[in-house]
């Protein structure tokens, strides 16, 4: 048997069923038997939403009103009478088993499951199967119009059907219409058979989505085993920091995800950055959940594009040998430890989880996340059989393990992928350098540091915003800018972020550009310009934030500088000397004499020109230092280079190679006492005994809990 199933929403109707959100207000269904073609009862109930404001749309083509439905039952209860009339008709007919039939997907896939998942209520098992009438009907006529293009109205039409709508009450005249045209396809003409029903996947399979490949193809992300379709992708931004794959894949409840198909993106950090990268089983999927873009989870309105499956592939695509191994124990819950002293053992791990969260195959269910030189990283990943159990192990988020508290979150297989290679990948892919070597020849420009007040901030720029929008809104003040002195933000994804610092030629210049063009328009919006340090902006730089409350410390990165490929008056491309660190041979470019130096003209520029671009951009990806201590500061170079340098002085990077070490994994409350302390018996250099960073007093006050130092 068929129950013949149609229902509206309090907003959008037909092809937009569902996709803005709002409840379910009607249901209209009928039973039909196949084999006898007799049909039940025509039923019609009224649901009671949440939120009783109509669209337009929806009262004209459907003449419901708030009135009325503010009488009709919750759609839990509408659902349970829905089961319970249904298993009477079906007795009546002399039938156990049916299998609903609707008009197209949406109102299985798009209403019926967000909202009751949203509602935290389950939908019994009839709804995870259905036939879907437009697909029946072409494979039924295959010279009609095309699946996407079917409606009731059409279809009726093909047959010759002459119902009017008008006469029947809206839903009426639908159900009653699918219910002729299903006679006619169970006609001798045609003897149509219904035998493949659409899914719904009851839950989401977590498992590795692709087959491990060696650790050596990983950055080639590419897979010779599978290949991801690019019309099933898409990119799920704006997610809350802590959602895992269960939440993203209730956020999609009603399509199918394929097996292991959410991929969290991370940042540089190895944390989540609010992205996801889903793959559905079919094009058709995936067009329906680009439908749920700007749905909410929670309070959150999430953004839904279209993705590539080389984007997918490379977060979710690489793994080794080790990481398969781990993740080939399917229906596994992963939870994330974070924070674990370097000393940890296994043993140290299953005892902080206890007897009451054990871990499936004990020390095979743990993962250490190691650097590529065996080091450990505070990581690890660990495998639960069942939820209980997982469950029970996050409620020791931020218990102590030796002298450190741990971090516990819910974790996926694509993230563990990912954890794993962006270790492996940490450190650049730079050959032994060679000799000769040089120093590292010093950029002719320099970011400002030191607290006098001669710089701005532009924050809440348009993203759209460039260099000349930046000189236009100036006004006059452009001419008080320094050479390079226009620096535009990047966030960790590499696009602006809305913020700008310039540096001024004075501090009383700065101070008038503040006063001048705080809260002026730029396009539509208004920019907020402060006057701050040089210090101040060389912490934003270099990837620290500047707010209310003061400095926070930068990770160790090079400057993200953003400066477009465009300038005042052109200049001679200049190479920096954090880009010179990392670029082979033949990307260094011929060394200017200083003679052709003193020929050249003046220039004015307002930020690095093109070719330093390309480096700047280049190594806003690699930590620093990027090699080992004992060559840092020095660079392969070409013989013309080494004679030119010969002649030149340089100021060194460092006072001497080598002079350089970091710390890692120190505790947050650590200061400089304890450093000391740690380094007692060794020579620090004479200039900073009392210091372990050339900074103010200000922004040393801030850095007393960082999570690393760097030393001199």
């Amino acid at each position: 048997s068929l129950v013949v199933l149609f229902g509206a929403t309090a907003g959008a109707y037909g092809a937009k069923l569902g996709s803005d959100e709002r409840e379910l207000i009607l249901l209209v269904w009928q039973v039909v038997d196949l084999h006898s073609k007799k049909v039940g009862t025509l039923h019609k109930s009224l649901v009671k939403a949440d939120n009783l404001d109509l669209s337009d749309q929806c009262r004209e083509v459907s003449g419901l009103t708030p009135e009325g439905l503010g009488k009709a039952e919750p759609l839990d209860r509408v659902l349970q009478q829905f089961s319970q009339l249904v298993s009477s008709d079906l007795k009546v007919l002399g039938r156990s088993s049916y299998t609903l039939c609707s008009d197209g997907q949406l109102l299985i896939r798009q209403v019926l499951h967000p909202e009751t998942s949203k509602k935290n209520f389950l939908l019994s098992d009839c709804f995870y199967s259905f036939y879907d009438l437009r697909k029946e009907f072409h494979t039924c006529y295959p010279s009609s119009a095309a699946v996407k293009d079917q409606t009731i109205k059409t279809m009726a039409e093909y047959l010759g059907l002459g119902t009017d709508e008008t006469e029947e009450d809206f839903g009426v005249w639908q159900v009653k219409t699918m219910v002729a045209i299903i006679f006619s396809m169970l006609s001798e003409s045609c003897n149509h058979i219904f035998t493949e029903p659409e899914t719904v996947k009851y839950k989401y399979e977590t498992g590795p989505c692709l087959l491990w490949l060696p650790f050596f193809f990983f950055f080639l992300c590419s897979s010779k085993s599978e290949t991801v379709d690019s019309e099933t992708v898409i990119r799920a931004r704006g997610l809350p920091w802590q959602s895992s794959d269960q939440d993203i894949a209730r956020f999609f409840k009603g399509l199918n995800i394929a097996k292991g198909g959410v991929a969290l993106c991370l940042n540089a950090q190895g944390r989540r950055n609010g992205e996801a990268l889903v793959r559905f089983v079919n094009s058709e999927q995936r067009d329906l959940a680009l439908e749920r873009h700007k749905h909410h989870m929670g309070s959150r309105y999430i953004e839904v594009y279209k993705a590539t499956g080389e984007e997918f592939l490379k977060i979710a695509g690489g793994t080794s040998n080790e990481v398969a191994q781990f993740l080939s124990k399917e229906n596994q819950v992963i939870i994330r430890m974070r924070g674990l002293p370097f000393t940890a053992t296994q043993e140290d791990v299953l005892g902080f989880l206890g007897p009451e969260c054990p871990v499936t195959g004990g020390k095979e269910g743990l993962l250490f996340v190691k650097y590529p030189d065996g080091r450990p990283t505070g990581d690890a990943f660990v495998l639960f059989s069942c939820e209980e159990y997982a469950q029970n192990a996050l409620k020791k988020h931020k218990e102590i393990l030796g002298k450190r508290y741990i971090e516990l979150f819910r974790s996926t297989a694509a993230e563990v992928q990912q954890v794993v290679l962006n270790r492996y990948m940490s450190t650049p892919l730079i050959p032994t350098l060679p000799t000769p070597i040089i120093p590292v020849i010093p950029p002719p420009y320099t970011i400002a540091t030191g607290s006098i007040r001669d710089c701005v901030r532009l924050r809440g720029l348009p993203y759209t915003a460039g260099i000349d929008d930046i000189l236009e809104f100036m006004g006059d003040a452009t001419a008080d800018i320094k050479p390079h002195g226009v620096h535009m933000v990047l966030n960790q994804q590499g696009r602006p972020s809305g913020d700008a610092f310039i540096q001024m030629k004075s501090a009383d210049k700065a101070f008038m550009v503040a006063q001048k063009c705080h809260k002026k328009m730029m396009k539509d919006r208004y920019v907020e310009v402060f006057q701050c340090s040089g210090e101040e902006m060389n912490f934003v730089l270099m990837g620290g934030t500047l707010n209310r409350s003061g400095l926070s410390p930068p990770p160790c990165k090079l400057p993200c500088l953003s400066p477009p490929a465009y300038a005042a008056f052109q200049t001679a491309a200049v190479i920096p000397a954090e880009a010179a660190l990392y670029q082979p041979q033949a990307l260094l470019p011929t060394t200017r004499t200083p003679q052709a130096s003193a020929a050249a003209p003046p220039t004015v520029t307002y930020y690095p020109a093109q070719a330093a671009q390309l480096y700047m951009n280049y190594t806003a990806y690699y930590p620093s230092p990027p090699v080992s201590p004992t060559t840092v500061g020095y660079i392969a170079a070409p013989p013309g280079a080494v004679a030119a340098a010969a002649t030149a002085t340089h100021t060194p990077i460092l006072p001497q190679p080598g002079a350089l070490v970091r710390m890692q994994g120190l505790p947050y409350n650590t200061g400089m006492k304890e450093i000391l302390s740690f380094f007692q018996g060794y020579q620090y250099a004479p200039d900073d005994y009392n210091g372990l960073i050339q900074l103010s007093d200000q922004a040393r006050s801030v850095l007393q809990a960082p999570k690393e130092w760097v030393c001199l």
